[in-house]
């Protein structure tokens, strides 16, 4: 697949180009249809915005995957934008090629935060873009070449969009920094080799992680094919993801998010990171086990 470089904006990260498109999407009225569970900073972005945040649940008994008719059914007249993440933040799925290929047939503008690309275990990552040419592609630099703090990020756009979508940049962030843009091109040229062996060093975490979690008895439905998370259901263990989550923080002292973060789809779940050496992972999962058995669970 190739891009016209002319349908590219630069961005400082890619929180500012999900902004930026929103900007100029939405209106006061409008509505964004988003996943639930699915990235926390997306709902507000939408507020930010001034529009509606609209929720679609992704269901455990699909596996936490998209039904499309699900989404049908909040289609209405004020309807903006379809936001969509793959691999997605926290489950690790992908979507599947079917739902891209029906939903770029929606006539609805579709957003798609592709920044996990590039880390993907089983199957192959597809782009939006593979379907339609009237989408917007959000990606950056921080999770495929460990960028995060050098703020490196950019959108592809319909090129009937670029002229505003270069206003908005303009006026709002001016550009990217120029020793990020440098960092960047010389992460495309040179770091293939290094990428390639991170993301098998992520594989091997994750399977490691997903047995050890399995072992607890954490339920992992569907394995995760991308990113760094393990989206896992403790229900068995709690009904409340919050308060267990800082249990395990201030008892264990070990790190995983509530999965009520990512909306009330989330709730019963707790996301796990494997973006840290196996070293430590052993040794959180250990403490998580100890912490599990003195609570009378294991």
């Amino acid at each position: 697949m190739t891009v016209d470089p002319d349908c590219i904006v630069v961005t400082s990260g890619s929180s500012p180009a999900i902004l930026l498109v929103l900007l100029l999407l939405c209106r006061p009225d409008s509505e964004v249809i988003l996943s639930n569970p699915g990235y926390a900073c997306y709902r507000n972005f939408v507020l930010a915005a001034q529009a509606k945040p609209v929720l679609v649940p992704l269901r455990p008994e699909n596996g936490l995957q998209y039904n499309i008719e699900d989404i049908k059914k909040f289609i209405t007249t004020r309807t903006a934008a379809i936001f969509i993440n793959s691999p997605m933040n926290p489950t690790g799925l992908l979507l599947e090629d079917r739902f891209l290929k029906e939903i770029a047939g929606l006539g609805v503008p579709v957003i798609s935060d592709e920044i996990y690309h590039g880390l993907v275990y089983e199957g192959r990552a597809r782009s939006i873009l593979e379907f339609t040419d009237q989408a917007f592609v959000l990606n950056g630099f921080s999770k495929r070449f460990a960028m995060t703090g050098l703020r490196l990020g950019y959108v592809m756009a319909p090129k009937s969009c670029m002229r505003a979508l270069q206003k908005l940049q303009q006026n709002l962030f001016i550009c990217a920094p120029s020793i990020a843009q440098q960092a960047g091109i010389a992460a495309l040229r040179y770091a293939a080799p290094d990428v390639e062996r991170m993301r098998a060093t992520y594989d091997e975490r994750r399977r490691y992680m997903i047995g050890r979690l399995r072992e607890m008895g954490f339920g992992i439905q569907v394995e995760p094919k991308g990113a760094f998370y393990i989206f896992a259901d403790a229900r068995k263990f709690t009904k409340d993801s919050y308060k267990f989550a800082f249990e395990v923080l201030e008892q264990a002292h070990v790190g995983i998010t509530p999965g009520i973060d990512f909306g009330t789809g989330g709730e019963g779940y707790v996301r796990f990171s494997y973006a840290n050496s196996l070293e430590n992972i052993r040794e959180a999962l250990d403490r998580l086990n100890r912490f599990l058995l003195s609570r009378g669970f294991l």
